[in-house]
């Protein structure tokens, strides 16, 4: 299980600094749906901890192992401290981040599906409240068992926790398969009522969620609140540890990310296909190949090799609860190399790299001077992301530094091919290869095209789907953004093919002044009884 800790790095020589950065990186994977977050000193008032897809039969099971408020005794009876756990039914997630500070989230009335864990510090017990209709939604205090002995679901019994000297709960009020649901006359659930323990300055207690039947499917999202933090300038800080088990009946995955494992397979089947397909054609036209030809194969198989480790990560992760350590950091390593052949290849494709010229100007060093650290950054950042729980304190950090990272560099690579556009509509009228550089112009056009297309499908139209889409359907955003990669790679290899008649490859053997010069001398008679001399691909002179 992961463990992330608001500590940062700590203190120790630039080479000890490294060592830790470079643990952070690359073991990060070891998190997966089985979660574990420590916070220390925090001073949030709202923390997102985690959002999950339930299947009916799933189960959260939440343990909070320490809190402790750092505040006088007296002012922690008055302290609105608790969790709520609410349903959307589609990719969006409830936001605590620009509320006003006086609104506490503990202290509305909703209509809509909402359960909150009001911790009462005064009379050592937590009032669960429910908001919606939830008649299938059962809470339970404790955590599921490791073996049940029978599959499904308990049967509802009414049970209130029964508060004992030193603080705690007695053993027969901690009922292991017994919810904590009190009933009126009427039938209708009142608040429930769940024990809360105090050892050593700090508080705990746990319980289990289990989705009854299918009309209480859906993205569920779990948050802690500190209400009293709302007030700029008045945080307490305050120490959390909190362990989240997520689970569907087929495994830990979230809904969504059920159906990736096969999907990021049979993309990594794809992508190799089209590797050997593209060297296949290389093979055979090895008179007009250039390095770049050969840098783009490369790209096709580090996409599949990277797309197989994040397919066998996510089958792991749904049988264990995280993934196995080597074949997450094989995948994070695939990944980078991927994300930075991925971006250099295009630029080095716009700017006409060693297919007209092999000399990069200042303007497009530059460029790679921009893009390469930024595509380093980007991928460093992903993997911070991987590696951190969503309610760690940098998580939000480093998730925008991903996205503007990465818009960044989709900008900067899209300057080469417009300086190679305007270079080649200044060219097509005064250096005579008209007909040539027109040909390349058009290419580059449409290369231009297929570039904005490909930002805009994978970054813009793939965020709104999964925004759009129900929560069990959001894996196609994983398809579309797939899809559209495998498209650009095809669409790119058939416009830069190693073929003789692509006009991005012809260098013209006698250009119109060569032609001029030929009629002069004709006319003259300077040429009779010569015959004219042409070049193969191979170089070979034919009389």
């Amino acid at each position: 299980m992961a463990v992330s800790e608001r500590r940062g790095l700590g203190r120790g020589s630039p080479a000890e600094w490294g060592q830790r950065l470079l643990l952070v990186l690359l073991l990060g994977g070891c998190s997966g749906r089985i979660h574990r977050l420590a916070l220390t000193g925090e001073k949030r008032a709202d923390i997102q901890l985690n959002s999950f897809g339930f299947y009916t039969n799933g189960s959260l099971e939440v343990e909070l192992s320490l809190l402790r408020l750092g505040l006088r005794e007296a002012e922690e009876k008055s302290l609105l401290v608790g969790f709520s756990l609410s349903r959307v039914r589609s990719g969006r997630v409830r936001s605590y981040s620009t509320r006003d500070f006086q609104d506490c989230p503990l202290q509305k009335n909703s209509s809509s599906f909402l359960v909150l864990f009001l911790i009462n510090t005064k009379d050592l017990q937590v009032q669960v409240r429910k908001y919606g209709e939830q008649k299938t939604l059962f809470i339970f205090p404790g955590l599921l068992p490791e073996a049940p002995s029978k599959p499904g679901l308990p049967k509802p019994q009414a049970t209130v926790p029964r508060k004992v000297d030193g603080g705690g709960t007695s053993a027969a009020s901690k009922p292991k398969s017994t919810p904590a649901v009190i009933q009126g006359p009427s039938g209708k659930d009142k608040d429930l009522v769940l024990g809360l323990s105090h050892l050593n300055n700090s508080y705990n207690f746990s319980f289990h969620v289990v989705i009854g039947s299918q009309a209480e499917e859906g993205q569920y999202s779990l948050n802690f609140h500190n209400c009293n933090n709302s007030v700029p300038g008045k945080e307490h800080p305050f120490d959390i540890t909190v362990m989240i088990r997520e689970k569907n009946p087929d495994g830990f995955l979230s809904a969504a990310e059920m159906p990736l494992f096969k999907l990021y397979m049979v993309m990594s089947a794809c992508f190799l296909a089209a590797g050997i397909f593209w060297v296949s054609i290389l093979c055979r036209n090895t008179y007009s190949v250039f390095k770049i030809h050969w840098l783009m194969a490369a790209l096709a198989f580090t996409k599949s090799i990277s797309l197989l480790f994040h397919s066998i990560n996510y089958y792991f992760i749904n049988s264990q609860g995280h993934p196995i350590e080597g074949l997450a950091v094989m995948y994070y390593i695939a990944h980078l190399l991927k994300g930075a052949l991925l971006f250099i290849t295009i630029a080095l494709i716009g700017s006409g790299w060693a297919f007209i010229k092999y000399v990069l100007s200042d303007k497009e060093k530059k460029v790679f001077g921009i893009v390469i650290p930024m595509q380093v950054l980007a991928n460093v950042a992903y993997i911070i992301i991987e590696s951190r729980e969503e309610g760690a304190s940098d998580y939000v950090l480093w998730k925008e530094i991903l996205f503007l990272v990465d818009l960044i560099c989709c900008g900067a690579i899209l300057f080469p091919v417009v300086w190679s556009i305007r270079h080649l509509q200044d060219a097509s009228g005064t250096d005579g290869k008209v007909a040539v550089n027109l040909a390349k112009l058009k290419l580059f056009r449409h290369y231009y095209v297929m570039v904005i297309c490909y930002v805009y499908f994978t970054r813009i139209i793939a965020i709104l789907l999964q925004v759009a889409v129900p929560f069990q359907w959001q894996w196609l955003y994983q398809l579309l953004v797939e899809g559209s990669t495998l498209a650009f790679f095809v669409l790119t290899g058939y416009k830069f093919q190693p073929t003789g008649n692509n006009p991005y490859l012809q260098l013209p053997q006698e250009d119109e002044e060569d032609v001029q010069m030929e009629q002069v001398m004709t006319d003259s008679g300077f040429r009779e009884g010569l015959s004219k001399v042409n070049k193969t691909a191979s170089g070979r002179e034919l009389l």
